[in-house]
């Protein structure tokens, strides 16, 4: 075999989507500058003081995407399909920015009429943690824009570059401010607010030529299914970072800054949820163009290829979790933040059926049946909700309902991604 024969079948074998290796190394990045901004803030500042930005970051990553993923969902499916049909996308893009506009704006005013409740229950007073909400709307915002554009056209390393920039620069903002002393999490938040929309910037610097004329983009071609993905994402996003703002709500007087402990437990539960950003960016671009050119077969054996290794993933981050978690947790945060192995363990349990979940509705997504992903998200935020509701420690009740839910929400989408598939794989029968 020719060494160009051996490189097409390995490529061909691979269960990762092109592009996953180049967006994976700036998620690499990301992660290491993440977890030390959030490591060097939450030990500057205590689990206590910490707790109000720990409740800003999940809230910030349940909305952004719950908002604007879909967005950037549909907007890599549809220039990837232009693309592959060599049809310019200048028409499609400049729609996309009218819809993530108004968008933006719904999220904004519904924000600042929350805001009162939420500086009041979940930031403790501190009217700097809601302008740093936000900020970072707005700037994840432009970069779910950005990135849906950015993997439609294949320019992965232009993706990766905004994962390279976006902590860095969240800590060497940090540094500075331990330094200068900062003890309350108001600056830290400024700080994660303004990030996004800073690493945007340097990352689509080099980026040329991204807008190509072409026809007019009908509104079907973007919009058809983007409420559908809108209600999916929303309810996956509330699986996702839900329990930490649950564990803030719940808790009593005397477990002040338990969130913050948990949020740390989180973090390192979900390192293999971080690094599948990687795949799932390349993922749907992928398995449209399988099931544009028809290769169903091809998208079946693609599909079950990827489910194996990101099962094999989150086995080994449950294990990790159960074995190293706390001595990690205690080395990065420190000892306010103590957590046993078992909570850890159950963290990446949730996290190893969410991935499933989504790579699961990434089929569906690519197989045009959008609607059909909510289904599965719906489930499993209702049995989240619902175990957690039934149970009383405060740990515990919440990842029981975060197992439950990411496991209820896997096996309703699997289920529905089999029979799509099965339908599109004897239509040619008929």
């Amino acid at each position: 075999m020719s060494d160009g024969s051996r490189a097409a079948w390995l490529r061909e074998r691979n269960p990762l989507p092109d592009g996953t290796l180049t967006v994976g190394a700036g998620l690499i990045i990301n992660g290491v500058t993440a977890y030390a901004f959030l490591g060097l803030a939450g030990r500057s500042l205590g689990a206590e003081a910490f707790e109000p930005l720990s409740v800003l970051w999940a809230m910030i990553y349940l909305l952004s995407p719950g908002f604007f993923l879909p967005l950037e969902q549909e907007v890599s499916r549809a220039l990837a399909n232009r693309w592959a049909r060599g049809v310019g996308v200048g028409p499609l893009i400049n729609q996309a920015g009218t819809i993530g506009a108004g968008l933006l704006g719904a999220v904004l005013v519904g924000t600042i009429i929350a805001g009162p409740f939420l500086v009041e229950h979940l930031f403790d007073g501190q009217v700097m943690v809601l302008v740093g909400l936000l900020l970072a709307l707005t700037g994840y915002a432009a970069v779910h824009l950005a990135r849906g554009t950015l993997a439609g056209l294949g320019r992965f390393r232009g993706y990766a570059a905004y994962y390279v920039y976006e902590n860095t620069l969240r800590l060497a903002a940090c540094a500075v401010l331990v330094v200068a002393g900062v003890d309350t999490a108001g600056p830290y938040a400024l700080v994660v607010g303004l990030a996004p929309a800073f690493a945007l910037a340097c990352a689509m610097r080099k980026e040329r030529n991204l807008v190509s004329p072409g026809p007019a983009a009908p509104r079907s071609e973007l919009t058809a299914a983007l409420g559908s993905l809108l209600f999916a994402s929303l309810f996956s996003a509330f699986l996702l970072y839900g329990g930490v703002v649950a564990v803030s709500l719940l808790a009593e007087e005397d477990q002040a800054g338990d969130a913050s402990v948990f949020l740390a437990g989180l973090a390192i539960a979900r390192v293999p949820v971080f690094l599948f950003q990687a795949v799932q960016a390349a993922l749907l671009p992928k398995l449209s163009a399988l099931a544009g050119a028809g290769r169903f077969a091809d998208f079946r054996t693609r599909l079950w290829r990827l489910l194996g290794a990101v099962a094999a993933v989150g086995a080994a981050g449950v294990l990790g979790a159960l074995l190293l978690g706390s001595q990690v947790i205690h080395l990065l945060f420190g000892s306010d933040y103590a957590i046993s192995s078992t909570d850890l363990a159950l963290l990446a349990l949730s996290s190893a059926g969410f991935m499933l979940a989504v790579a699961l509705g990434q089929a569906l997504i690519a197989l045009s049946a959008q609607s059909w992903v909510g289904i599965g998200w719906l489930v499993g935020s209702i049995v989240f909700v619902v175990v957690t509701a039934l149970g009383h420690d405060l740990f515990l009740r919440v990842e029981a309902g975060m197992v439950a839910g990411s496991v209820a929400a896997a096996l309703v989408i699997g289920g529905l991604a089999e029979i799509r598939l099965h339908a599109r794989l004897v239509e040619p029968a008929h």
